[in-house]
């Protein structure tokens, strides 16, 4: 069940709303809590079933870890985080390993093809964050289904944000939780209405551009090519921004607030700007749970260069089993280690320059995310910088239909975003009108085009 589908938006998130509401005032606290778990559980069985059982194990165990962790009790947190870990090795990491090992003269192994369950890497560094967070002493959680609603809450269950115990579960028992705010519910809609517009209005109109694109990398000319990056560079960031922002629109029809986790990267002035701006709650963990206890910055010069190096490259791990994402990982470990070495000498940038330095640096290093194979990405950075010609013309991977979404992609880059507009939200008539034109264009776009996953619900 997708945000972005007619049985995810007339079907479930009504129902969910008019129980949370109709009888959460009614039955009170405990009521309310258990009808969300088992909305959030079956939002998340819709995909698959058995999806069910996995998440119903993670959630047991970090439950029951988490009660024999005290601070001292070291080995206790490094079994629970092995045992999590293991976990999404076995599902996301098994095949690339077996590659890796039929390198070996005389080896083949088989590949087990196995089905990347969604969301695993979300909820599974969510529940390593509350071990980490229970080995420090903060307050845990004694009921089993109140820590499964905080592992499972629909609106950021499959990709994000990553998001704290404490940030959460004095939201869930607040006794007001239930009682209708309409603040709150009309910056909801609105919020959550921006976000879907983004995704499929703007992010999939990108992604048609794109899949073109690298389909036919070996065709293409430099122009085309120029094209089909920058298609994915704008598909990823209103896919990635429209799903933020849905998130936090849901949360609010619920009273709920969640951090935000997308903050118009693309304005940034510098790598490490983009990184506090992108996937924000991912960088937040990155730096709290690998960065920092590694010896973040404060083991001498060398030292914070190789824990910048190692943290990025397991962040290009996290997105991706295979060369290319860890060589991605690899470029932003560099940058940030440049960035910090070229900051020491007091030298800004011009603002003009510096953001077209940053994003043209992130556009070409999505290359390297996008494309299928390390040579697929190599023959696209080839084609971008050679003045090759393409051998079906310029138009193979867009036109002049295209032009409107060019433009309005680039114009939603520099205006404020979905958060930003929410926040200043006023019960207004502008404010009425634009969430019944945005609910007019979402529905003529769902019924007029094929419904594309997030893509962030393969990493």
């Amino acid at each position: 069940m997708l945000f972005n589908s007619f049985e995810f938006l007339l079907g479930f998130l009504p129902i969910t709303l008019f129980v949370f509401y109709f009888f959460g005032p009614r039955l009170k606290s405990p009521f309310t809590g258990l009808w969300l778990l088992i909305c959030s559980l079956f939002f998340y069985g819709w995909w698959n079933p058995a999806y069910l059982f996995l998440i119903f194990f993670s959630i047991a165990f970090n439950y029951l870890i988490s009660k024999r962790i005290y601070p001292g009790q070291k080995k206790t947190l490094i079994f629970g985080i092995t045992i999590n870990l293991l976990g999404i090795v076995f599902f996301k990491y098994t095949d690339f390993i077996i590659y890796n090992l039929n390198f070996v003269p005389d080896l083949s192994l088989g590949y087990l093809n196995l089905v990347l369950p969604l969301g695993i890497s979300f909820y599974t560094f969510q529940q390593i964050a509350y071990l980490v967070d229970s080995y420090k002493g903060t307050k845990k959680e004694k009921d089993l289904f109140s820590y499964g609603l905080f592992v499972s809450f629909f609106p950021q269950l499959i990709a994000g944000p990553i998001v704290h115990h404490t940030e959460m579960m004095g939201q869930f028992r607040n006794p007001l939780l239930t009682k209708l705010n309409y603040d709150n519910l009309s910056r909801g809609l609105f919020v959550f209405m921006m976000g879907l517009a983004k995704k499929i209005v703007i992010a999939d109109s990108f992604a048609q551009i794109a899949n073109k694109g690298y389909a036919n990398v070996s065709t293409l000319g430099s122009g085309e090519a120029w094209a089909s990056s920058l298609a994915y560079s704008m598909q990823l960031y209103f896919d990635f921004s429209g799903y933020s922002a849905m998130a936090i629109g849901l949360g609010l029809l619920f009273n709920i607030r969640l951090p935000q986790n997308f903050n118009s990267p693309y304005k940034s002035l510098s790598i490490k700007e983009f990184w506090r701006n992108w996937h924000m709650t991912l960088s937040r963990f990155l730096r709290d749970y690998v960065y920092i206890p590694l010896g973040g910055n404060k083991k001498g010069n060398f030292r914070t260069s190789v824990n910048l190096m190692t943290t990025f490259l397991l962040g290009g791990v996290w997105h991706g089993a295979g060369w290319t994402f860890i060589f991605w990982g690899f470029l932003h470990g560099i940058a940030l280690v440049i960035h910090r070495e070229w900051s020491k000498l007091g030298m800004a940038l011009p603002k003009i320059p510096a953001l077209l330095l940053t994003f043209m640096f992130v556009n070409i290093t999505w290359v390297f995310f996008r494309a299928d194979s390390w040579s697929s990405s190599l023959e696209m950075l080839y084609k971008m910088f050679s003045k090759v010609p393409g051998t079906e013309g310029f138009y193979l991977v867009s036109n002049y239909y295209d032009l409107p979404v060019w433009i309005a992609g680039v114009v939603l880059l520099f205006v404020p975003n979905a958060i930003e507009m929410g926040r200043r939200l006023k019960p207004t008539l502008t404010y009425l009108l634009l969430n019944v034109l945005l609910f007019l264009l979402n529905v003529i776009y769902l019924n007029s085009i094929v419904k594309n996953d997030f893509l962030y619900f393969d990493f």
